[in-house]
Protein backbone atom coordinates (compact mmCIF):
# COMPACT_ATOMS: atom_id res chain seq x y z
CA UNK A 1 0.00 0.00 0.00
CA UNK A 2 1.43 3.35 -1.04
CA UNK A 3 0.74 6.65 0.76
CA UNK A 4 -0.83 9.65 -0.86
CA UNK A 5 2.53 11.46 -1.00
CA UNK A 6 4.26 8.48 -2.67
CA UNK A 7 1.57 8.17 -5.33
CA UNK A 8 1.50 11.87 -6.07
CA UNK A 9 5.28 12.03 -6.38
CA UNK A 10 5.25 9.14 -8.82
CA UNK A 11 2.56 10.85 -10.98
CA UNK A 12 4.47 14.15 -10.99
CA UNK A 13 7.69 12.44 -12.09
CA UNK A 14 5.72 10.56 -14.78
CA UNK A 15 4.55 13.89 -16.21
CA UNK A 16 8.00 15.48 -15.79
CA UNK A 17 9.76 12.61 -17.62
CA UNK A 18 7.35 12.90 -20.58
CA UNK A 19 5.32 9.82 -19.64
CA UNK A 20 8.29 7.44 -19.46
CA UNK A 21 7.27 4.88 -16.87
CA UNK A 22 10.65 3.09 -16.94
CA UNK A 23 12.46 6.28 -15.82
CA UNK A 24 10.05 6.75 -12.89
CA UNK A 25 10.33 3.12 -11.77
CA UNK A 26 14.13 3.23 -12.08
CA UNK A 27 14.34 6.33 -9.85
CA UNK A 28 11.69 5.50 -7.23
CA UNK A 29 11.77 1.72 -7.29
CA UNK A 30 7.96 1.55 -7.46
CA UNK A 31 5.27 0.88 -8.70
CA UNK A 32 4.86 -1.21 -11.86
CA UNK A 33 3.90 0.29 -15.22
CA UNK A 34 0.23 -0.72 -15.00
CA UNK A 35 -0.31 0.83 -11.58
CA UNK A 36 1.50 4.04 -12.53
CA UNK A 37 -0.70 4.51 -15.60
CA UNK A 38 -3.79 3.89 -13.44
CA UNK A 39 -2.72 6.62 -10.96
CA UNK A 40 -2.06 9.02 -13.83
CA UNK A 41 -5.53 8.45 -15.34
CA UNK A 42 -7.13 9.10 -11.96
CA UNK A 43 -5.11 12.31 -11.58
CA UNK A 44 -5.99 13.39 -15.12
CA UNK A 45 -9.73 12.75 -14.60
CA UNK A 46 -10.21 14.23 -11.07
CA UNK A 47 -7.28 16.62 -10.82
CA UNK A 48 -6.04 14.84 -7.67
CA UNK A 49 -5.55 11.43 -6.10
CA UNK A 50 -7.69 9.90 -3.38
CA UNK A 51 -6.16 10.22 0.09
CA UNK A 52 -7.95 7.43 1.98
CA UNK A 53 -8.60 4.03 0.50
CA UNK A 54 -12.03 2.76 1.52
CA UNK A 55 -12.31 -0.98 1.28
CA UNK A 56 -15.78 -2.40 1.28
CA UNK A 57 -16.01 -5.63 3.25
CA UNK A 58 -17.10 -8.74 1.47
CA UNK A 59 -19.05 -9.99 4.49
CA UNK A 60 -21.89 -8.31 6.40
CA UNK A 61 -21.92 -7.58 10.13
CA UNK A 62 -24.46 -10.33 10.69
CA UNK A 63 -22.12 -12.87 9.07
CA UNK A 64 -19.24 -11.69 11.24
CA UNK A 65 -21.31 -12.02 14.46
CA UNK A 66 -22.54 -15.46 13.45
CA UNK A 67 -19.00 -16.66 12.78
CA UNK A 68 -17.63 -15.28 16.08
CA UNK A 69 -20.53 -16.79 18.06
CA UNK A 70 -19.99 -20.20 16.48
CA UNK A 71 -16.27 -19.94 17.28
CA UNK A 72 -16.89 -19.38 21.03
CA UNK A 73 -19.65 -21.95 21.34
CA UNK A 74 -17.86 -24.82 19.53
CA UNK A 75 -14.40 -25.13 21.08
CA UNK A 76 -12.73 -21.94 19.80
CA UNK A 77 -11.34 -23.66 16.69
CA UNK A 78 -10.82 -21.41 13.67
CA UNK A 79 -10.42 -24.37 11.34
CA UNK A 80 -13.68 -26.03 12.42
CA UNK A 81 -15.60 -22.74 12.30
CA UNK A 82 -14.52 -22.06 8.68
CA UNK A 83 -15.31 -25.66 7.71
CA UNK A 84 -18.79 -25.46 9.23
CA UNK A 85 -19.79 -22.05 7.86
CA UNK A 86 -17.85 -22.10 4.59
CA UNK A 87 -16.36 -18.62 5.15
CA UNK A 88 -14.08 -16.66 5.57
CA UNK A 89 -10.36 -17.37 5.19
CA UNK A 90 -8.20 -17.94 8.27
CA UNK A 91 -6.48 -14.57 7.85
CA UNK A 92 -9.77 -12.66 7.68
CA UNK A 93 -11.23 -14.55 10.66
CA UNK A 94 -8.15 -13.79 12.77
CA UNK A 95 -8.59 -10.09 11.91
CA UNK A 96 -12.20 -10.31 13.09
CA UNK A 97 -11.09 -11.91 16.37
CA UNK A 98 -8.34 -9.34 16.98
CA UNK A 99 -10.78 -6.48 16.30
CA UNK A 100 -13.62 -7.89 18.44
CA UNK A 101 -11.49 -9.24 21.31
CA UNK A 102 -8.18 -7.36 21.41
CA UNK A 103 -7.32 -8.63 24.94
CA UNK A 104 -7.79 -12.33 24.27
CA UNK A 105 -4.91 -14.70 25.02
CA UNK A 106 -2.91 -15.49 21.89
CA UNK A 107 -0.96 -18.65 21.36
CA UNK A 108 2.22 -18.71 19.33
CA UNK A 109 4.46 -21.60 18.49
CA UNK A 110 8.05 -20.69 17.71
CA UNK A 111 10.45 -22.75 15.72
CA UNK A 112 13.45 -21.37 17.60
CA UNK A 113 15.87 -18.67 16.77
CA UNK A 114 17.68 -18.99 13.47
CA UNK A 115 20.93 -17.15 14.20
CA UNK A 116 23.48 -17.07 11.44
CA UNK A 117 27.01 -17.03 12.86
CA UNK A 118 29.82 -15.50 10.83
CA UNK A 119 32.41 -17.78 9.27
CA UNK A 120 35.23 -16.38 11.43
CA UNK A 121 33.38 -17.28 14.64
CA UNK A 122 32.75 -20.82 13.38
CA UNK A 123 36.44 -21.29 12.53
CA UNK A 124 37.51 -19.93 15.92
CA UNK A 125 35.09 -22.26 17.71
CA UNK A 126 36.43 -25.30 15.80
CA UNK A 127 40.02 -24.30 16.56
CA UNK A 128 39.19 -23.97 20.28
CA UNK A 129 37.53 -27.38 20.17
CA UNK A 130 40.59 -29.03 18.56
CA UNK A 131 43.05 -27.34 20.95
CA UNK A 132 40.83 -27.34 24.02
CA UNK A 133 41.94 -27.62 27.59
CA UNK A 134 38.41 -28.14 29.00
CA UNK A 135 35.40 -30.09 27.85
CA UNK A 136 33.47 -29.55 24.61
CA UNK A 137 30.41 -28.42 26.61
CA UNK A 138 32.38 -25.57 28.22
CA UNK A 139 33.70 -24.41 24.84
CA UNK A 140 30.18 -24.56 23.34
CA UNK A 141 28.77 -22.45 26.21
CA UNK A 142 31.63 -19.97 25.78
CA UNK A 143 30.64 -19.44 22.14
CA UNK A 144 26.91 -19.41 22.90
CA UNK A 145 25.99 -22.58 20.98
CA UNK A 146 25.14 -26.15 21.84
CA UNK A 147 27.65 -28.97 21.91
CA UNK A 148 25.93 -30.60 18.89
CA UNK A 149 26.19 -27.37 16.87
CA UNK A 150 29.88 -27.13 17.72
CA UNK A 151 30.56 -30.61 16.35
CA UNK A 152 28.45 -29.83 13.27
CA UNK A 153 30.71 -26.86 12.54
CA UNK A 154 33.74 -29.11 12.92
CA UNK A 155 32.26 -31.59 10.47
CA UNK A 156 31.44 -28.87 7.91
CA UNK A 157 34.89 -27.25 8.05
CA UNK A 158 37.13 -30.31 8.45
CA UNK A 159 34.99 -32.87 6.67
CA UNK A 160 33.70 -36.17 8.03
CA UNK A 161 37.17 -37.40 8.83
CA UNK A 162 38.06 -40.89 9.93
CA UNK A 163 36.26 -42.06 12.99
CA UNK A 164 38.49 -43.23 15.79
CA UNK A 165 38.39 -46.98 16.15
CA UNK A 166 38.49 -48.08 19.78
CA UNK A 167 41.17 -50.64 20.58
CA UNK A 168 39.87 -54.16 21.10
CA UNK A 169 42.08 -54.82 24.08
CA UNK A 170 40.97 -53.24 27.32
CA UNK A 171 44.50 -52.43 28.35
CA UNK A 172 45.18 -50.50 25.21
CA UNK A 173 46.48 -47.03 25.84
CA UNK A 174 44.47 -44.15 24.35
CA UNK A 175 46.58 -41.89 22.20
CA UNK A 176 46.11 -38.16 22.32
CA UNK A 177 46.55 -35.76 19.46
CA UNK A 178 49.63 -33.64 19.90
CA UNK A 179 48.91 -30.07 20.84
CA UNK A 180 48.89 -27.74 17.85
CA UNK A 181 49.08 -24.01 17.71
CA UNK A 182 46.18 -21.88 16.54
CA UNK A 183 48.07 -20.79 13.44
CA UNK A 184 48.84 -24.37 12.37
CA UNK A 185 45.20 -25.34 12.80
CA UNK A 186 44.09 -22.40 10.69
CA UNK A 187 46.58 -23.45 8.00
CA UNK A 188 45.30 -27.03 8.03
CA UNK A 189 41.73 -25.78 7.82
CA UNK A 190 42.59 -23.61 4.83
CA UNK A 191 44.34 -26.51 3.06
CA UNK A 192 41.38 -28.79 3.67
CA UNK A 193 39.00 -26.22 2.24
CA UNK A 194 41.19 -25.88 -0.87
CA UNK A 195 41.29 -29.65 -1.33
CA UNK A 196 37.51 -29.85 -1.02
CA UNK A 197 37.12 -27.08 -3.58
CA UNK A 198 39.53 -28.80 -5.98
CA UNK A 199 37.78 -32.15 -5.63
CA UNK A 200 34.43 -30.49 -6.29
CA UNK A 201 35.83 -28.88 -9.45
CA UNK A 202 37.29 -32.19 -10.66
CA UNK A 203 33.99 -33.94 -9.98
CA UNK A 204 32.10 -31.29 -11.95
CA UNK A 205 34.54 -31.58 -14.88
CA UNK A 206 34.22 -35.36 -14.83
CA UNK A 207 30.42 -35.20 -14.84
CA UNK A 208 30.54 -32.74 -17.73
CA UNK A 209 32.84 -35.02 -19.74
CA UNK A 210 30.69 -38.07 -19.05
CA UNK A 211 27.59 -36.17 -20.14
CA UNK A 212 29.18 -35.09 -23.43
CA UNK A 213 30.48 -38.60 -24.16
CA UNK A 214 27.00 -39.99 -23.50
CA UNK A 215 25.57 -37.41 -25.90
CA UNK A 216 28.06 -38.33 -28.64
CA UNK A 217 27.36 -42.03 -28.13
CA UNK A 218 23.61 -41.48 -28.48
CA UNK A 219 24.18 -39.46 -31.65
CA UNK A 220 26.29 -42.25 -33.18
CA UNK A 221 23.69 -44.86 -32.22
CA UNK A 222 20.93 -42.79 -33.83
CA UNK A 223 23.09 -42.33 -36.94
CA UNK A 224 23.31 -46.12 -37.20
CA UNK A 225 19.60 -46.68 -36.59
CA UNK A 226 18.07 -43.85 -38.65
CA UNK A 227 20.69 -42.99 -41.27
CA UNK A 228 22.11 -46.56 -41.54
CA UNK A 229 25.62 -45.22 -41.00
CA UNK A 230 28.56 -47.25 -39.72
CA UNK A 231 29.50 -46.90 -36.05
CA UNK A 232 32.84 -45.37 -37.02
CA UNK A 233 31.27 -42.59 -39.09
CA UNK A 234 32.64 -39.11 -38.47
CA UNK A 235 30.00 -36.64 -37.33
CA UNK A 236 31.70 -33.95 -39.42
CA UNK A 237 31.13 -36.01 -42.58
CA UNK A 238 27.33 -35.87 -42.18
CA UNK A 239 25.33 -33.46 -44.30
CA UNK A 240 23.25 -30.71 -42.70
CA UNK A 241 20.10 -32.62 -43.65
CA UNK A 242 21.34 -35.75 -41.84
CA UNK A 243 22.40 -33.70 -38.80
CA UNK A 244 18.93 -32.15 -38.67
CA UNK A 245 17.33 -35.61 -38.66
CA UNK A 246 19.55 -36.65 -35.73
CA UNK A 247 18.78 -33.46 -33.79
CA UNK A 248 15.02 -33.93 -34.21
CA UNK A 249 15.36 -37.52 -32.99
CA UNK A 250 17.24 -36.46 -29.81
CA UNK A 251 15.45 -33.17 -28.98
CA UNK A 252 13.38 -34.88 -26.31
CA UNK A 253 16.49 -35.97 -24.38
CA UNK A 254 19.02 -33.17 -24.91
CA UNK A 255 18.92 -29.42 -25.32
CA UNK A 256 19.11 -27.97 -28.81
CA UNK A 257 22.19 -25.88 -27.96
CA UNK A 258 24.13 -29.00 -26.90
CA UNK A 259 23.18 -30.95 -30.02
CA UNK A 260 24.14 -28.06 -32.30
CA UNK A 261 27.52 -27.79 -30.56
CA UNK A 262 28.39 -31.49 -30.85
CA UNK A 263 27.25 -31.81 -34.48
CA UNK A 264 28.87 -28.46 -35.41
CA UNK A 265 25.91 -27.04 -37.28
CA UNK A 266 24.66 -23.46 -37.10
CA UNK A 267 21.20 -22.88 -35.71
CA UNK A 268 20.19 -21.07 -38.90
CA UNK A 269 21.22 -24.10 -40.97
CA UNK A 270 19.24 -26.38 -38.67
CA UNK A 271 16.14 -24.17 -38.92
CA UNK A 272 16.45 -24.07 -42.72
CA UNK A 273 16.79 -27.85 -43.04
CA UNK A 274 13.98 -28.41 -40.55
CA UNK A 275 11.58 -26.18 -42.48
CA UNK A 276 12.72 -27.67 -45.80
CA UNK A 277 11.95 -31.19 -44.55
CA UNK A 278 8.38 -30.12 -43.77
CA UNK A 279 7.84 -28.70 -47.25
CA UNK A 280 6.21 -30.87 -49.88
CA UNK A 281 8.70 -32.68 -52.12
CA UNK A 282 8.42 -31.06 -55.54
CA UNK A 283 10.23 -34.02 -57.10
CA UNK A 284 7.88 -36.64 -55.67
CA UNK A 285 6.44 -37.73 -59.03
CA UNK A 286 9.86 -37.55 -60.71
CA UNK A 287 11.39 -39.56 -57.87
CA UNK A 288 8.87 -42.36 -58.36
CA UNK A 289 9.36 -42.31 -62.14
CA UNK A 290 13.16 -42.54 -61.86
CA UNK A 291 12.83 -45.47 -59.45
CA UNK A 292 10.48 -47.17 -61.91
CA UNK A 293 12.92 -46.68 -64.81
CA UNK A 294 15.85 -47.95 -62.72
CA UNK A 295 13.90 -51.06 -61.77
CA UNK A 296 12.66 -51.71 -65.32
CA UNK A 297 16.24 -51.86 -66.66
CA UNK A 298 17.24 -54.26 -63.86
CA UNK A 299 19.43 -51.66 -62.09
CA UNK A 300 21.71 -51.30 -65.10
CA UNK A 301 21.52 -47.52 -65.77
CA UNK A 302 23.46 -44.81 -64.01
CA UNK A 303 22.24 -41.23 -63.67
CA UNK A 304 23.44 -40.22 -67.16
CA UNK A 305 21.41 -42.91 -68.94
CA UNK A 306 18.41 -42.30 -66.66
CA UNK A 307 18.63 -38.60 -67.62
CA UNK A 308 18.78 -39.59 -71.28
CA UNK A 309 15.66 -41.78 -70.91
CA UNK A 310 13.80 -38.87 -69.31
CA UNK A 311 14.91 -36.57 -72.11
CA UNK A 312 13.65 -39.06 -74.71
CA UNK A 313 10.31 -39.01 -72.86
CA UNK A 314 10.28 -35.17 -73.16
CA UNK A 315 10.82 -34.73 -69.40
CA UNK A 316 13.12 -31.74 -69.01
CA UNK A 317 15.16 -31.92 -65.81
CA UNK A 318 18.75 -31.21 -64.87
CA UNK A 319 21.23 -34.08 -64.85
CA UNK A 320 22.33 -32.96 -61.38
CA UNK A 321 18.78 -33.35 -60.10
CA UNK A 322 18.67 -36.92 -61.42
CA UNK A 323 21.98 -37.69 -59.74
CA UNK A 324 20.77 -36.16 -56.46
CA UNK A 325 17.50 -38.12 -56.48
CA UNK A 326 19.28 -41.39 -57.27
CA UNK A 327 21.72 -40.76 -54.44
CA UNK A 328 18.92 -40.01 -51.97
CA UNK A 329 16.99 -43.11 -53.05
CA UNK A 330 20.18 -45.27 -52.99
CA UNK A 331 19.82 -46.22 -56.66
CA UNK A 332 23.34 -47.47 -57.42
CA UNK A 333 24.43 -49.77 -60.22
CA UNK A 334 26.05 -52.79 -58.53
CA UNK A 335 29.53 -53.71 -59.69
CA UNK A 336 32.08 -56.40 -58.78
CA UNK A 337 35.66 -56.84 -59.90
CA UNK A 338 36.70 -60.43 -60.51
CA UNK A 339 39.57 -62.22 -62.24
CA UNK A 340 38.79 -62.63 -65.94
CA UNK A 341 38.88 -65.84 -67.93
CA UNK A 342 42.04 -66.52 -69.97
CA UNK A 343 42.22 -68.90 -72.96
CA UNK A 344 45.95 -68.55 -73.63
CA UNK A 345 47.52 -72.01 -74.18
CA UNK A 346 50.90 -71.01 -75.56
CA UNK A 347 52.33 -70.30 -79.00
CA UNK A 348 50.22 -72.70 -81.12
CA UNK A 349 50.89 -70.80 -84.37
CA UNK A 350 52.60 -67.51 -85.23
CA UNK A 351 50.75 -64.52 -83.82
CA UNK A 352 49.33 -61.88 -86.14
CA UNK A 353 50.52 -58.27 -86.03
CA UNK A 354 48.67 -55.73 -83.84
CA UNK A 355 47.07 -53.51 -86.51
CA UNK A 356 44.65 -51.73 -84.16
CA UNK A 357 47.19 -50.36 -81.64
CA UNK A 358 44.42 -49.41 -79.20
CA UNK A 359 42.61 -47.20 -81.71
CA UNK A 360 39.10 -48.65 -81.56
CA UNK A 361 37.43 -45.89 -83.59
CA UNK A 362 35.57 -46.84 -86.75
CA UNK A 363 33.72 -44.41 -89.02
CA UNK A 364 31.58 -47.09 -90.70
CA UNK A 365 30.14 -50.49 -89.83
CA UNK A 366 32.04 -53.73 -90.56
CA UNK A 367 35.47 -52.15 -90.68
CA UNK A 368 36.83 -53.14 -87.27
CA UNK A 369 35.57 -56.08 -85.23
CA UNK A 370 36.68 -57.23 -81.79
CA UNK A 371 36.24 -60.63 -80.19
CA UNK A 372 37.09 -62.47 -77.01
CA UNK A 373 35.66 -65.22 -74.79
CA UNK A 374 34.38 -64.58 -71.28
CA UNK A 375 33.31 -67.01 -68.55
CA UNK A 376 30.28 -67.11 -66.23
CA UNK A 377 30.59 -69.35 -63.18
CA UNK A 378 27.25 -70.26 -61.55
CA UNK A 379 26.25 -73.02 -59.13
CA UNK A 380 25.01 -75.28 -61.93
CA UNK A 381 28.32 -75.02 -63.83
CA UNK A 382 30.27 -72.77 -66.16
CA UNK A 383 28.94 -70.93 -69.21
CA UNK A 384 31.04 -69.24 -71.91
CA UNK A 385 30.17 -66.37 -74.26
CA UNK A 386 31.96 -65.57 -77.51
CA UNK A 387 30.73 -62.28 -79.09
CA UNK A 388 31.84 -60.26 -82.14
CA UNK A 389 31.70 -56.51 -81.43
CA UNK A 390 31.57 -53.86 -84.18
CA UNK A 391 33.63 -50.80 -83.12
CA UNK A 392 31.37 -48.49 -85.16
CA UNK A 393 28.59 -48.47 -82.57
CA UNK A 394 29.45 -51.29 -80.12
CA UNK A 395 26.84 -53.64 -81.59
CA UNK A 396 27.34 -57.39 -81.03
CA UNK A 397 26.90 -58.52 -84.64
CA UNK A 398 27.02 -62.21 -83.61
CA UNK A 399 27.54 -64.34 -80.54
CA UNK A 400 27.55 -67.93 -79.34
CA UNK A 401 26.91 -69.30 -75.85
CA UNK A 402 28.10 -72.71 -74.66
CA UNK A 403 29.27 -74.77 -71.72
CA UNK A 404 32.78 -75.40 -73.06
CA UNK A 405 35.39 -72.90 -74.35
CA UNK A 406 36.09 -75.05 -77.36
CA UNK A 407 37.13 -74.08 -80.86
CA UNK A 408 33.56 -74.76 -82.06
CA UNK A 409 32.33 -71.93 -79.79
CA UNK A 410 34.55 -69.36 -81.53
CA UNK A 411 34.26 -70.84 -85.05
CA UNK A 412 30.45 -70.98 -84.97
CA UNK A 413 30.34 -67.35 -83.88
CA UNK A 414 32.71 -66.38 -86.71
CA UNK A 415 30.54 -68.18 -89.26
CA UNK A 416 27.48 -66.25 -88.05
CA UNK A 417 29.37 -62.96 -88.19
CA UNK A 418 30.62 -63.62 -91.75
CA UNK A 419 27.03 -64.12 -92.91
CA UNK A 420 26.26 -60.48 -91.99
CA UNK A 421 28.91 -59.14 -94.44
CA UNK A 422 28.46 -58.15 -98.03
CA UNK A 423 30.91 -59.23 -100.72
CA UNK A 424 32.95 -56.02 -100.56
CA UNK A 425 33.25 -55.92 -96.75
CA UNK A 426 36.46 -57.35 -95.24
CA UNK A 427 36.86 -56.00 -91.69
CA UNK A 428 39.83 -56.32 -89.37
CA UNK A 429 39.13 -58.92 -86.66
CA UNK A 430 41.14 -58.10 -83.54
CA UNK A 431 41.52 -60.62 -80.70
CA UNK A 432 43.89 -61.64 -77.94
CA UNK A 433 46.43 -64.47 -78.33
CA UNK A 434 44.03 -67.19 -77.15
CA UNK A 435 44.26 -70.64 -78.67
CA UNK A 436 40.82 -70.33 -80.31
CA UNK A 437 42.15 -67.67 -82.70
CA UNK A 438 45.33 -69.60 -83.62
CA UNK A 439 43.86 -72.98 -84.54
CA UNK A 440 43.73 -73.92 -88.24
CA UNK A 441 39.91 -73.87 -88.30
CA UNK A 442 39.79 -70.19 -87.29
CA UNK A 443 42.60 -69.21 -89.67
CA UNK A 444 40.98 -71.03 -92.62
CA UNK A 445 37.65 -69.25 -92.08
CA UNK A 446 39.43 -65.89 -91.87
CA UNK A 447 41.32 -66.50 -95.14
CA UNK A 448 38.26 -67.70 -97.07
CA UNK A 449 36.27 -64.63 -96.05
CA UNK A 450 39.34 -62.40 -96.72
CA UNK A 451 39.20 -61.04 -93.15
CA UNK A 452 42.29 -59.37 -91.71
CA UNK A 453 43.72 -60.82 -88.48
CA UNK A 454 45.05 -58.63 -85.68
CA UNK A 455 46.21 -59.68 -82.19
CA UNK A 456 47.08 -58.02 -78.93
CA UNK A 457 50.37 -58.38 -77.18
CA UNK A 458 50.79 -61.33 -74.87
CA UNK A 459 49.00 -60.74 -71.52
CA UNK A 460 48.12 -57.13 -72.42
CA UNK A 461 44.38 -56.65 -71.91
CA UNK A 462 44.42 -52.88 -72.76
CA UNK A 463 45.23 -53.85 -76.36
CA UNK A 464 41.67 -55.24 -76.54
CA UNK A 465 40.10 -52.77 -74.08
CA UNK A 466 36.89 -52.14 -76.06
CA UNK A 467 35.92 -55.81 -75.99
CA UNK A 468 36.96 -56.13 -72.34
CA UNK A 469 34.75 -53.12 -71.61
CA UNK A 470 31.79 -54.83 -73.28
CA UNK A 471 32.31 -57.90 -71.08
CA UNK A 472 32.60 -55.72 -67.97
CA UNK A 473 29.35 -53.84 -68.69
CA UNK A 474 27.56 -57.10 -69.44
CA UNK A 475 28.61 -58.70 -66.15
CA UNK A 476 27.91 -55.61 -64.05
CA UNK A 477 24.42 -55.21 -65.47
CA UNK A 478 23.42 -58.83 -65.94
CA UNK A 479 25.54 -61.22 -63.88
CA UNK A 480 26.96 -59.68 -60.70
CA UNK A 481 24.94 -59.12 -57.50
CA UNK A 482 22.26 -61.62 -58.51
CA UNK A 483 21.45 -65.00 -57.00
CA UNK A 484 22.03 -67.74 -59.59
CA UNK A 485 22.00 -70.72 -57.19
CA UNK A 486 18.60 -72.01 -58.28
CA UNK A 487 19.14 -71.33 -62.02
CA UNK A 488 19.97 -74.17 -64.36
CA UNK A 489 22.43 -73.99 -67.26
CA UNK A 490 19.64 -73.84 -69.84
CA UNK A 491 17.79 -71.08 -67.97
CA UNK A 492 21.00 -69.06 -67.62
CA UNK A 493 21.80 -69.34 -71.34
CA UNK A 494 18.24 -68.25 -72.18
CA UNK A 495 18.45 -65.21 -69.90
CA UNK A 496 21.90 -64.26 -71.22
CA UNK A 497 20.68 -64.50 -74.81
CA UNK A 498 17.65 -62.32 -73.93
CA UNK A 499 19.93 -59.73 -72.36
CA UNK A 500 22.10 -59.55 -75.51
CA UNK A 501 19.00 -58.91 -77.64
CA UNK A 502 17.89 -56.24 -75.17
CA UNK A 503 21.39 -54.75 -75.34
CA UNK A 504 21.16 -54.45 -79.10
CA UNK A 505 17.59 -53.12 -79.29
CA UNK A 506 16.88 -51.10 -76.17
CA UNK A 507 19.99 -50.31 -74.09
CA UNK A 508 20.87 -46.71 -74.79
CA UNK A 509 24.45 -45.47 -75.20
CA UNK A 510 25.46 -41.92 -74.43
CA UNK A 511 27.98 -41.94 -77.29
CA UNK A 512 25.10 -42.66 -79.70
CA UNK A 513 23.00 -39.72 -78.54
CA UNK A 514 20.89 -41.71 -76.11
CA UNK A 515 19.93 -44.43 -78.60
CA UNK A 516 20.52 -48.16 -78.70
CA UNK A 517 22.88 -49.56 -81.41
CA UNK A 518 20.00 -50.82 -83.57
CA UNK A 519 18.04 -47.57 -83.16
CA UNK A 520 21.17 -45.69 -84.21
CA UNK A 521 21.59 -47.85 -87.34
CA UNK A 522 17.92 -47.47 -88.23
CA UNK A 523 18.29 -43.71 -87.97
CA UNK A 524 21.31 -43.84 -90.33
CA UNK A 525 19.58 -46.31 -92.67
CA UNK A 526 22.21 -49.02 -92.15
CA UNK A 527 21.35 -52.70 -92.45
CA UNK A 528 20.79 -54.74 -89.31
CA UNK A 529 22.76 -57.99 -88.75
CA UNK A 530 20.74 -61.20 -88.96
CA UNK A 531 21.33 -62.47 -85.43
CA UNK A 532 20.39 -59.10 -83.92
CA UNK A 533 17.01 -59.29 -85.68
CA UNK A 534 16.01 -62.50 -83.89
CA UNK A 535 13.74 -62.42 -80.89
CA UNK A 536 15.09 -63.62 -77.51
CA UNK A 537 15.07 -67.36 -76.94
CA UNK A 538 12.97 -67.80 -73.76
Amino acid sequence: MYTYEQRKRAVELYIKYLYKASAVIRELGYPNRHVLVKWFKEYEDTGDLHKVSVHKSKYSDMQKQKALQYYWEHGQSIKHTIAALGYPSQTVFKQWLNTAYPDRKKYCVSGGAMVEFPQEKKEQAVIDLCSRAGSAKEIAEAHGVSRITLYEWKKQLLGGGNRTIMPKKRDAVKTKCPDKSEESLRQELFQLQEEISLQQKLRDDLQRDVYRLTLERDILEKAGQILKKDQGISLKALTNREKTILIDALRGKYRLKELLSVLEIAKSSYCYQSSASRREDKYKALREHITQIFTSVHKRYGYRRIHCVLRNESIIVSEKVVRKIMKEESLFVPSVKIKKYSSYVGEVSPAAENLVKRDFHSDAPNKLWLTDITEFHIAAGKVYLSPMIDCFDGLPVAWTIGTSPSADLANTMLDSAILTLSEDEHPIVHSDRGGHYRWPGWIDRMEKAQLIRSMSKKGCSPDNAACEGFHGRLKNEFFYNRDWRSVSIAEFISQLNAYLHWYCKHRIKMSLGGMSPLQYREKLGIGIPLQSRKEPIL
